[in-house]
This record gives structure tokens, sequence and C-alpha cells, in this order.
């Protein structure tokens, strides 16, 4: 892919006026100290003034690569012009009704074409909400109102939210459950295939251990739902062994339980298929969306069987702003950009390019102990050399370096030693060097211990 001229930063690459952050920058941070609860943290110094396709640029003029799409969201780029033009058009038409009150078509057209997309091909129905967090909260209510059970499996290393309930769901205690107990009962943690950690399980091996642990600990007969992520996010970008998520599906269809994907950061292109589960040829019972669905607009859905989600009675499901038509417009935008300019196979490009940069830096540098990911949805696992030791510290030197020269690129991680990459798909193969050229050397100007 070549790079064209940028509308609105009028660059392709990226270009630091002042050292990051700048004088404005640094005012308005010290704003957000006095007005902002303290709270609510940031990666980057910089406040965002525009952004266009991969690139953003800041309030003091530096334009940065992003290869986090604001956390997996802005999958098509950050102002993609059929967007921009769908919402601007909806805008000036109404901006909100309130579905349950007065309907629009919008909401069914986004509806239909989720239920099209949605892997399967029995019938579908779905629902939308705001957040990925309220839309797996609303999976497990429809999950325990069709079986008549309470109990609801996660994972290890899962991530699903920071309400109430997905608190609960979530594994990592800081920063996301500490001090906010108690939490919602009936949620119940198994082992998941982890094959960097897993000691050589396959996914057979590491599915039976699972699912021992819930026999044993939960009892089938109790479980309402299997929920997890395909491919793990704040977790660490992990993928499951060939087999693991086959296998729990199967476990579900056996025992009566239902089995939801939560694709809320894997989903729409994102790993080379419009759903992460694809690659496992998993069919999902309740399949769970957000982030990437709307282009930057808050939207999610859940996704069904159609016998599974018309149980619930008329007024169960809904909220005010749930499928907003702003963000509707933005959705049905979205999932045409990604079938008219190819997105699916250009993740595969991406992962072609970035992963193999990323395999070659870890042939060099044994401090990179796993290179892992689908798509543009890419990792890399921090080590002390010659273990598998974690080495956080390394992770944040790293990326604070690519900071201070203008490439956005995230952490996460149990363990809190995993860079992630997750470029917007409209980002060019130059930028994406230039931004892996400032990581190396990141790399390299971070001394081991």
């Amino acid at each position: 892919m070549t790079a064209t001229q940028d509308p609105t930063t009028q660059t392709t690459a990226r270009r630091l006026t002042t050292p990051i952050p700048g004088p404005r920058s640094v005012e308005l941070m010290a704003r957000k100290h006095a007005a902002v609860a303290g709270g609510v943290g940031t990666t980057m110094p910089v406040f965002a003034r525009r952004a266009h396709g991969g690139l953003v640029e800041d309030v003091d003029g530096n334009v940065l690569i992003d290869l986090g799409s604001g956390i997996a969201v802005t999958t098509v780029g950050s102002s993609a012009p059929r967007v921009v033009e769908a919402v601007q058009a909806q805008a000036a038409e109404f901006t909100h009704t309130c579905f349950m009150v007065t309907p629009y078509e919008g909401y069914v057209r986004v509806a239909e074409r989720l239920n099209q997309l949605a892997p399967g091909d029995h019938e579908k129905r779905s629902v939308l909400f705001n957040s990925g967090a309220e839309a797996v909260e609303n999976a497990v209510k429809i999950a325990r109102h069709h079986t008549g059970r309470q109990a609801v499996v996660v994972v290890d290393h899962a991530y699903h939210g920071r309400t109430s309930l997905t608190m609960a769901m979530t594994a990592k205690s800081m920063p996301y459950k500490s001090g906010f107990g108690p939490f919602t009962p009936e949620v119940y943690r198994a082992p998941v295939s982890y094959p960097f950690r897993d000691g050589g399980l396959d996914g057979a091996e590491a599915a039976a251990r699972t699912l021992d642990v819930v026999d044993k600990q939960v009892g089938a007969d109790n479980v309402a739902a299997v929920v997890i992520e395909p491919i793990q996010g704040e977790g660490g970008f992990i993928v499951p062994a060939p087999g693991f998520l086959a296998a729990l599906a199967a476990w579900c269809r056996d025992n009566g339980a239902l089995f939801v994907a939560d694709e809320v950061q894997t989903g729409f292109a994102r790993t080379g298929a419009m759903f992460a589960c694809e690659h496992d040829d998993v069919v999902p019972d309740l399949l769970v969306t957000a982030k990437g669905i709307a282009g930057g607009l808050p939207l999610s859905a859940v996704t069904g069987r159609a016998e599974v989600m018309d149980g619930v009675h008329a007024g169960g499901l809904g909220g005010t702003y749930g499928g907003n038509p702003l963000a509707c417009a933005a959705a049905l935008a979205v999932m045409e950009t990604i079938e008219e300019e190819g997105l699916v196979a250009r993740a595969r490009e991406v992962e072609a390019l970035l992963g193999g940069r990323l395999r070659d830096l870890a042939a060099r540098d044994p401090r990179v102990g796993d290179v892992r990911g689908r798509g543009a949805m890419l990792a890399a696992e921090l080590v002390r050399p010659g273990t598998t030791e974690p080495d956080a510290a390394l992770a944040k030197a790293v990326a604070g370096r690519a900071h201070a020269e203008g490439v956005i690129v995230l952490t996460c991680g149990t363990y809190g030693n995993v860079l992630r990459f997750l470029p917007p798909l409209a980002i060019t193969d130059a930028q994406l060097h230039e931004a892996f050229d400032v990581l190396e050397a990141a790399f390299a100007a971070t001394p081991g211990e």
C-alpha cells in the first residue's frame, strides 16, 4: 500500500515540532489534573487536536503514528470519510429519539447486518447497547434467562469490563478491580490456554484442564454461559492453542450452556477475519461486539441465536441511548468501508509486515520471549533473557521511548510485560515501517539488566 497525502495533517509521516509533550499539552495536562478525577489515567502525555487514517496530530503540531487505534476502536482509520459523511448526514436529521420510544431504520439496518455477518447460518437476532461492558452484562442476562441457571464461567487473564458484573468477570486486580469490591457472585474462573506459559499443552489438553475445574468446582448443570475472548485483549493478546475454543464450545452444547464470544476487541476485521472465532471454526451462541463497530462512536451489540434472543420478555433488554442513531449511521459506514476497501485482507497484510519485523527483532533480542496475535492485533511479550520471567519495566521503558519519538504504542498483560500493536487498517506500509524503526531504536536504547 502506498502513502497518499493526508488532507488533515498535510503529511503522511511522523513529524515532531516540539519535545513530547509540547507546551500546549503540558498546559492542558495541568488543567486535566485540576478538573478531571484522578482515577482517569492517560497513556500518552499529549492532547489530540485531530486525527486521520493512521496519524494523530497533537495540539502542538506534532504528528504521531498510531499503533493503538484508541484501543482497537478506529479500525477503519480515524475520521474515515464514509463514517464522517454518514454521521454528518444523520446529525442533520435527528440525533436521538430513543429506539424504545420511536424506533428508526438505522438500528434495524445495523441489526440486519450483524445478523448476516456473525458466524453461523442459523437465524439470528441482535440488540444494541453503548459499551462493551454493557453488552457483556446483557449477554449474561440473556444466557441466564434462557438457561434458568446462574453460574458464569470465565478464564484466567480475562478482561470483560469495569462495571460491577464485568469487574467480577475480569481477572486482573490493579487497576481494574482493586478497592472496588465486593463483586457480583456466581462468577467462576478457570484456566485458559496460554501456549507461551502452558508447558507444551495442546488445545485439547488445555481445554480438558479448564473443563475439569468447571465440572468439579461449578458443576455443569449450574453453568449458564462460558464467556471468553477468542484472543485475550488486556490479558496479553493471548491466542489459545488450536482446538481449545472448539472444545469449550462443544462442552457448552453438550451441557446446555451457552458459549459467548466476547469480540469487543477482536471484532470487525481486526484479526484478519471479520470475527476472531472464525479462525477456529467456532460458532458462538452469543457474540458480543463493540469498539471497532462504529469508528469511534459509542455502540455495542449482542448477536445470537433467534430462539435465545427472542426468549427475553418485551422490555427486558434496551436502554435510553442503546443504538443511538449517530452511532448506527457510523456502524453502517464502518461495515461498508471494511467491505469496499478489503480491510479483512488488509489486516492479514499488516500481520505479515508487522509480525515479520517483530519476529526478526525476537531473533536478535532474547528479551522478546514471544510474538503472537492475528491480523492487526499483535503483541510481543518481554521477559528476562533465557527465562519466561516477565519484564514489565522493559515494556514500560520501550513504550515510553517510543512515545517520546512520536509513536503511540500500548502495553498490556496480567504481568504488564506485553507490548501490543493495534494499528488502524488505514495505516500505510510506510507508516508501519517508520513506527517499527522507532520501536527498534527504543529497544536498542534500553539496556537490559
